[in-house]
């Protein structure tokens, strides 16, 4: 299980991925978001492991996954689902993955093939605003955290898109 806080993080925020035990495993560098719309993930030795960016020419939100200097995975949000968002994390080959919920309150399944592989909720754990991620036997945790950044940065984005376009009404 991996334990991050409620709102993973904000432009230019740093935090912490620990373990149940409150060992850091990873550390996630926020920063460079507000130069190149990418974030890093690094060990605890400060190396980058993994990072995720925004395309910027895209047709809906996607998001880029490159672990070790590799393409993982491309998150990208459907279109059209009601009631629930709902992300496809492709990755190379046949295995693509499905993320649905409810995303708003960080309630949801990550599913390959209908078998769920993930599950990230906040009533597992007793510490306000902090959310856990566990991650199935044979699974790539890096994989699964990058796919929930970049999940929250989709989410934050259409948020502020949502927020300016309120302020331009006049709402």
């Amino acid at each position: 299980m991996y334990v991050i806080r409620e709102r993973f993080f904000s432009i230019g925020d740093d935090f912490d991925v620990l373990d149940e035990h409150g060992t850091k495993l990873f550390h996630v560098d926020g920063k460079v978001l507000s130069v190149r719309n990418k974030v890093v993930i690094e060990d605890p030795s400060g190396t980058e492991v993994a990072s995720v960016h925004r395309h910027l020419v895209a047709l809906r939100p996607t998001y880029e996954i490159r672990i070790g200097g590799e393409k993982a995975a491309e998150v990208k949000k459907k279109l059209f689902t009601p009631f629930r968002d709902k992300f496809t994390i492709d990755v190379p080959g046949p295995e693509d993955l499905t993320m649905k919920g409810d995303l708003l309150d960080h309630e949801y399944v990550i599913e390959r093939e209908g078998r769920e592989v993930a599950a990230v909720s906040k009533r597992w754990l007793t510490i306000r605003d902090t959310y856990a991620v566990q991650v199935g036997a044979g699974e790539d945790p890096l994989l699964i955290i990058a796919s929930v950044l970049a999940l929250d940065l989709a989410l934050e984005r259409d948020e502020k898109k949502k927020e300016e376009k309120d302020e331009k009404d006049g709402n």
